[in-house]
């Protein structure tokens, strides 16, 4: 999908408008909220995937920035909400780039509206599977210098590519593109042995039409040949929790909810 498909289909359920809604949004429809509630009112609890994939998010950004990132490609970005990556990312260092990358039509809207003012973040529309459209892409090449490290993030998005669209070679091609030091965060939708992950998982497919939980040892082989950074990859909601975060839940090791178990995160280095 391109920057020219710009029509925005309101009959149709959105991922992006979804987790939009989920998040305490307002950028979405209701057949958006329909799907929403449904997460919301007979699988209670489910909301916290999303507030747990969102706040392990901003921790990594936080933490790629803070490591000397300068560069990010956000792909999957999603509907802008609060503390997104250039927000977190610029608070640490002004002069950090940003490019989202989504194929949903309301977010290239809502995005250039937001970043209308910040030269060093732009938004393009355009599909995770064809990586070279994305590589070729003006607004790419204008911010993202691929000779210098570069923080790419796949947040809550190779869980909606079917095996058959091969999501590893997607983080392969993007590997291959970004020079040592780089680093790669990958939040992903893992499988797990209950009802609530196979309702949850059903309810994904016949929706959107696509998705797959993985196991943690199929998601640790997304990341190839991909240096993964301690603790490896874990629920999202114990992932490099910080004191504040801690002091807020309680506790770092106390059990999680199944909702909770069912995101998982982690972050590799290119060496």
């Amino acid at each position: 999908m391109t920057d020219g498909a710009n029509v925005i289909d309101q009959s149709q359920p959105s991922i992006a408008r979804v987790y939009d809604y989920i998040l305490g949004g307002k950028d979405n429809y209701e057949v958006d909220r329909a799907v929403g509630d449904h997460f919301k009112n007979n699988l209670p609890g489910s909301v916290a995937i999303a507030f747990t994939n969102r706040q392990a998010l901003t921790r990594a950004v936080r933490e790629m920035a803070e490591a000397g990132m300068t560069q990010f490609l956000d792909f999957g970005s999603g509907l802008p909400t609060a503390d997104n990556v250039h927000q977190v990312s610029q608070a640490v260092n002004p002069d950090i780039r940003v490019v989202y990358i989504d194929n949903d039509p309301i977010v290239l809207a809502h995005g250039r509206a937001l970043l209308a003012t910040n030269e060093n973040t732009t938004v393009i529309q355009a599909d995770v599977r064809d990586s070279l459209a994305i590589r070729e892409h003006p607004e790419v090449n204008r911010l993202i210098d691929f000779d210098k490290p570069v923080a790419v993030i796949f947040s809550a998005i190779l869980h909606h590519l079917n095996d058959d669209e091969n999501p590893k070679a997607v983080v392969d091609y993007w590997a291959g593109q970004i020079p040592a030091g780089s680093q790669v965060f990958i939040s992903h939708f893992r499988s797990g042995d209950n009802a609530e992950t196979i309702e949850a998982e059903g309810k994904l497919q016949s929706t959107f039409g696509r998705g797959r939980w993985r196991t943690d040892a199929e998601i640790i082989d997304l990341f190839g040949d991909l240096e993964i950074q301690e603790p490896g990859v874990v629920p999202a909601a114990r992932w490099h929790l910080q004191a504040a975060e801690t002091a807020q839940i309680g506790s770092a090791e106390r059990e999680l909810s199944v909702w909770e178990e069912l995101m998982t995160a982690a972050i590799a280095i290119k060496r």
